[in-house]
């Protein structure tokens, strides 16, 4: 059953493989997105190294001069996605979106290094990246990170890569919705519109998207000029791990520099991160910057930020917390505690499990001494698959495939799990 999963994985990717970049999956998501793109290369990296590496590059070569890597390149045009270039008017030679997404790049590619046989061939791919990667890090404490606190912010929802947690519900609210042009969804025709964003939220977010087209895009100015800065402990905590590994490939590179600051980077964001900590939910949450709050939603992005090798007495109390969760519902791990009131079992991001997010997750603990519930999380990965196939996220309750279908971070999930991780029966 592990090859034939491996092999049905394996089509899956690459039905959706344009040659040199990987779109999510037919017609929902029509282009290269920036973490699905570098979570891809994981799975590409155990069948087709060089694809693996290609994938990376590509979403690198488009990077803006201050370092900052958009959410999304426009490769080629497409109608069919809503808010497309002519919304976002960034005026790059290929348009890309004006925000950008979880820094998963670097851990990434130390994977990718690690799993290389020919070290000299991945050394000089590295070589070329690695000041990329690093530049985009500094970008983020420079430009979202403007009192030096160690935590940076997400400006929009759709940094985060979650993008209707309940988490951003407080901050929504101060966002205007008054004076946004009319528009025509796209999302809605492709899948289930009760499984997606409301037409109310995605005012907002297009509310920010004319207010920071309105700014020309002007990084420096953008954190203090939204109404919607949080500090998302999942966010920051892939930031922190991936600053970790670009240190450690920078010391492989003899870039004592690199190793330096991005070692410096993530201890300061280790250490910040414990000012998230919520200790009556025995997990991390959100901090809004507006409103100067610790919230209280129980949401995974405080689960996720176990990826950054958190205190063992930390990544103990997570792996408790996913034993709760696992209590109310069928499949680890959901994206919102199905006990809270604002869950919503089939809708995005606000209740359903997400492979990316599990395998994050697991990774996390196994590395900080939580083997068990890791594998855990993979086991109740694996049996998803099995019930729906390789569907965009899932139902934590019945697991029911809700969203996209043929998706690739989710094949890419599968082949990691399986070649690399052992799963608990």
């Amino acid at each position: 059953m592990s090859q034939a999963l491996i092999d049905q994985a394996r089509k899956v990717m690459e039905g959706n493989d344009r040659g040199s970049y990987t779109v999510p999956t037919h017609g929902l998501y029509p282009f290269q997105w920036n973490w699905d793109s570098a979570l891809s290369a994981l799975g590409f990296s155990h069948f087709d190294m060089d694809r693996a590496w290609v994938e990376i590059e590509t979403l690198m070569a488009h990077q803006w001069d201050d370092g900052m890597v958009p959410h999304i390149v426009f490769h080629e045009p497409d109608d069919g996605y809503f808010p497309g270039p002519e919304v976002w008017q960034t005026g790059r030679p290929v348009p890309t979106t004006g925000i950008t997404q979880p820094a998963v790049a670097g851990f990434a590619l130390r994977k990718l290094y690690d799993r290389a046989e020919d070290k000299a061939v991945a050394r000089a791919r590295l070589t070329k990246l690695l000041p990329k990667v690093h530049a985009w890090h500094q970008w983020f404490y420079r430009d979202r990170d403007p009192e030096n606190t160690g935590l940076v912010a997400i400006i929009h929802p759709w940094e985060s890569g979650r993008d209707n947690s309940v988490d951003w519900d407080e901050g929504l609210d101060a966002v205007p919705i008054e004076g946004v042009a009319p528009f025509t969804r796209r999302d809605t025709t492709h899948a289930n519109p009760d499984h997606r964003p409301s037409d109310e939220q995605y005012k907002c977010y297009i509310w920010l998207v004319e207010h920071f087209r309105g700014l020309g895009w002007d990084n420096p100015k953008l954190h203090d000029a939204s109404p919607f800065r949080l500090v998302d402990p999942g966010f920051n905590g892939i930031l922190t791990r991936s600053c970790d590994d670009v240190a450690d490939l920078a010391d492989v590179l003899g870039n004592l520099s690199i190793a330096s600051e991005a070692r410096a980077m993530a201890t300061k964001g280790r250490e910040a991160l414990e000012s998230l900590w919520n200790p009556a939910l025995g997990q991390y949450t959100c901090y809004n910057r507006v409103t100067g709050r610790l919230q209280d939603t129980p949401s995974v992005g405080g689960l996720l930020a176990a990826v950054a090798d958190v205190p063992h007495a930390r990544a103990e109390a997570l792996a408790r917390r996913i034993g709760l969760l696992a209590e109310r519902c069928g499949y680890l791990v959901p994206s919102h505690d199905p006990a809270n009131d604002a869950f919503d079992s089939q809708r995005y991001w606000r209740g359903p499990t997400w492979l990316i997010v599990n395998y994050m997750i697991a990774e996390g603990l196994a590395r900080s001494g939580q083997t068990e519930m890791a594998k855990r999380i993979h086991a109740n990965s694996l049996h998803l698959i099995e019930k729906s196939g390789f569907a965009e996220y899932y139902d934590p309750i019945s697991g029911e495939p809700c969203g996209g279908s043929s998706f690739t971070w989710t094949a890419a999930m599968v082949i990691e799990i399986l070649k690399n991780l052992k799963v608990a029966a």
